[in-house]
């Protein structure tokens, strides 16, 4: 019996050393952040690997979360859109005034996984996404990609879902790594996320409303804080939030080389671009070890 109980005790105590293996930290809960979704949206880059990678990564054993934007041009009966009660109804407080949030969601059935939808009606409710029919940038994209940032993580908070890591496409989710670190990060829903930020030519040359940092100051949040915004255009947006990222993935051949530069000045992992749509790009997996670099940096 003595052999059996000495055996028994070396047991309990290498319990003591164990230590989680690589396969353990693939284990992803992954939020996707997203200013296009393919089939909501017309294909491009972006809307592809938004439509594409989170299914890949589900099919895989990770769990999911995908939002985007509500636009107007975007059919909702066409597209099964239907409000969800129980995450609708809080206020998001911009300029001091009280915007209502609202939440929809929609399956999209092939691919066995659900996209929401952050909807306001002064902010989405337009039949174009960032400008209007004289082509004209809208002079409130700034307070809508406030209001689109901040409504995602609270509708997170709703959901009461804890991601490992956040990865954001679009200049509308440019913000989110910033609200992160600065004004959710006591969380505990947030606490030690990862932030991936993908780059994209969506947007280059534009400016946004020159009172832009004073609209996203908030408990945790100090002018200080966005420095780059001073000037806030694009390229100054895109370093903000590539300035708070723990990853850059140059998702698109065009990328702004100033942002680019910047991106590769920090300390922090920068995936050079593949082609999503080219089928010899394996993008998928390079992506997948790229959120394992990044997650094994915790």
């Amino acid at each position: 019996m003595v052999p059996k109980i000495k055996k028994y005790k070396k047991f309990l105590l290498s319990l003591y050393d164990f230590k989680p293996s690589s396969t353990m930290i693939k284990a992803k809960k992954i939020l996707y952040v997203s200013s296009e979704i393919f089939p909501f949206l017309p294909q491009t880059d972006m809307s592809y690997v938004g439509r594409h990678l989170p299914q890949a990564i589900q099919e895989s054993g990770g769990e999911i979360r995908s939002f985007m934007p509500k636009y107007g041009c975007i059919n909702e009966r066409r597209n099964q859109l239907h409000e969800v009660i129980r995450l609708s109804g809080m206020n998001i407080i911009i300029k001091d005034i009280d915007r209502p949030l609202i939440i929809k969601v929609a399956s999209i059935s092939t691919a066995r996984m659900q996209v929401y939808f952050i909807d306001n009606e002064d902010y989405f409710q337009r039949k174009s996404t960032y400008r209007d029919a004289n082509g004209e940038f809208f002079a409130d994209n700034d307070e809508r990609g406030i209001f689109f940032a901040r409504g995602v993580l609270e509708t997170v908070k709703k959901l009461r879902w804890k991601p490992t890591l956040v990865h954001c496409h679009g200049w509308l989710s440019h913000l989110l790594p910033l609200f992160l670190k600065k004004a959710y990060h006591d969380d505990p829903l947030f606490t030690n996320v990862r932030v991936v930020v993908s780059l994209y030519n969506d947007l280059t040359t534009e400016s946004f409303n020159e009172k832009m940092r004073s609209k996203i100051i908030m408990p945790g949040i100090k002018a200080k804080d966005m420095d780059f915004l001073e000037e806030p255009d694009a390229v100054n947006l895109a370093k903000t939030a590539v300035q708070y990222a723990h990853g850059v993935i140059l998702a698109h051949p065009g990328v702004d080389s100033s942002i680019a530069k910047y991106a590769g000045s920090l300390n922090i992992p920068v995936m050079p671009y593949i082609d999503p749509q080219d089928p010899k790009s394996n993008y998928i997996k390079e992506y997948n070890n790229f959120y394992d670099q990044i997650l094994e940096t915790q």
